[in-house]
């Protein structure tokens, strides 16, 4: 049989825009327009003008052909995809897979610079994206809690492959080609957890992107990569998560044992990449289902905040010890606190859900409803190894002694692309574009599959409120 790489790269050439699924077409809108948002509101923070000034360090001033979101700045295709990625990250609105892996800020960077770089159209650029997220999920799917045990950051790791896989499929490169960027990214692949848990900011996803560039330009000019650099015994899989034969430390579902071959068995037929949620909200992905969940149980029974006597959040215990249960910096079961799950639950009974407007890590946003730290104090957070994950069991005790349930499914912020637009509509007042220039880029974004090209697109991330 071939090689995991060999299989992915013949289907990635193979792929063709007008075979795929229309809602797996509309989810790589959604992704799309979620991306570009989270680059707006990102674009002022002190870490994208580090990122700015980095590759000013690297690259000069020179203009390059490949636009920097929002600043209107020619780098090269490297240095721009970069700074967009970054961009993308501090904005605070990702994608999530599996919790702690965000398949935007990798691959959607790596296909806009390759989209303007080839002059390809909407239909050829999503087509790159789909790539990008199918196999940036599937490889990474069981694997994620096991290589964050590791040490090292699941998102950049796995990161590096969708990116790479995305702008391969734009360029136009052969299956050895692309087989061979797979390849070159098992030795470029990097990311580790320790500088964040020791109060730094370690590269994440921008050097994933930067990486997978790399690897592109090398199977371009027909460097060969190895044959079996995923499944083999020192390969990506031995390395990054400690055995080849798909024995794991750490699992979502308690399942201990992933078959590599699940990788590449249904490629084509099970989207894996319509799994990915859409954090419409800026806080970590464990966090957000208790929002809406909560919000649906106060709204379904009728329950006021005057009703309430506690709280009780079963969740899947992975999501409780954050990055891993390996080396925790975070237990968001033990003390009620802002920026933890008993926060969200309180606001969601206080207000009925949660401003998408609102960050609370960067300080912006309305401020707290009166009240939330009494409530959040009436909330319990309780670790589970059989709840599915993303998926809390919120049960609220009133004070007529009743006990009001409901679960979550885990899909709760999977969107299409309309609906997506409708809850981030609200956002438009606070982009540095404006509202109505705001509504030009998503009207633009969600006709992307009839665009010739993405200069338009492009261009609206760049306007200002006056034109």
């Amino acid at each position: 049989m071939s090689s995991i790489s060999r299989q992915i790269a013949d289907w990635v050439h193979r792929l063709d825009y007008d075979n795929i699924p229309s809602e797996v077409c509309d989810h790589a809108l959604a992704a799309t327009l979620q991306g570009l948002t989270s680059a707006l509101l990102g674009a002022g923070y002190e870490e994208t003008q580090q990122a700015l000034r980095t590759i000013e360090d690297i690259e000069g001033c020179d203009s390059g052909n490949t636009t920097i979101l929002v600043h209107g700045i020619r780098r090269s295709l490297v240095g721009a995809a970069f700074v967009n990625s970054e961009m993308m990250l501090c904005g605070g609105k990702w994608d999530t897979f599996r919790m702690v892996t965000h398949p935007g800020c990798s691959v959607l960077p790596a296909a806009l610079a390759a989209a303007e770089a080839t002059k390809c159209s909407g239909k050829d650029y999503l087509t790159g994206v789909i790539a990008g997220y199918e196999v940036m999920t599937r490889m990474a799917s069981d694997f994620v809690p096991t290589v964050m045990a590791r040490g090292f950051h699941a998102g950049p790791v796995f990161g590096i492959f969708g990116a790479a896989v995305a702008a391969a499929k734009i360029m136009r490169l052969t299956s050895e080609q692309i087989h061979g960027a797979i390849a070159q990214c098992v030795g470029l692949a990097a990311g580790n957890l320790e500088g964040a848990r020791s109060g730094g900011r370690s590269m994440r996803e921008g050097g994933a992107v930067r990486n997978a560039l790399l690897a592109v330009a090398l199977a371009r000019q027909g460097v060969l990569g190895g044959e079996t650099t995923l499944e083999g015994e020192a390969g990506f899989y031995h390395a990054y998560a400690g055995r080849n034969d798909g024995r794991l430390i750490y699992a979502f579902d308690g399942n201990l044992k992933a078959d590599l071959a699940q990788i590449t068995s249904d490629l084509g037929s099970n989207w894996r990449m319509n799994e990915t949620l859409f954090r419409i909200y800026s806080t970590p992905g464990y966090n957000i289902p208790h929002i809406d969940i909560t919000a649906a149980l106060c709204l379904r029974d009728g329950i006021q905040a005057k009703d309430v006597e506690h709280i009780e959040c079963i969740v899947n215990w992975l999501e409780t010890q954050y990055p891993s249960p390996a080396f925790p910096s975070r237990k968001t079961y033990l003390v009620p606190a802002r920026e933890q799950p008993h926060y969200y639950a309180a606001y969601a009974v206080l207000r009925g859900g949660f401003p998408v407007t609102k960050n609370v890590s960067r300080n912006i946003g309305e401020a707290d409803p009166p009240g939330i730290y009494e409530m959040m104090n009436r909330v319990k957070v309780v670790p589970s190894f059989s709840q599915k994950a993303l998926a809390p069991r919120v049960t609220i005790i009133t004070r007529d002694g009743r006990a009001h349930t409901l679960e979550g499914t885990g899909k709760e912020f999977i969107f299409n692309s309309r609906d997506l637009a409708g809850k981030l509509a609200p956002l438009g007042d606070y982009v540095p574009m404006g509202r109505k220039n705001y509504d030009s880029l998503v009207l633009e974004c969600l006709q992307l599959s009839d665009a010739l090209s993405l200069e338009k697109l492009l261009a609206l991330t760049c306007s200002n409120q006056s034109e």
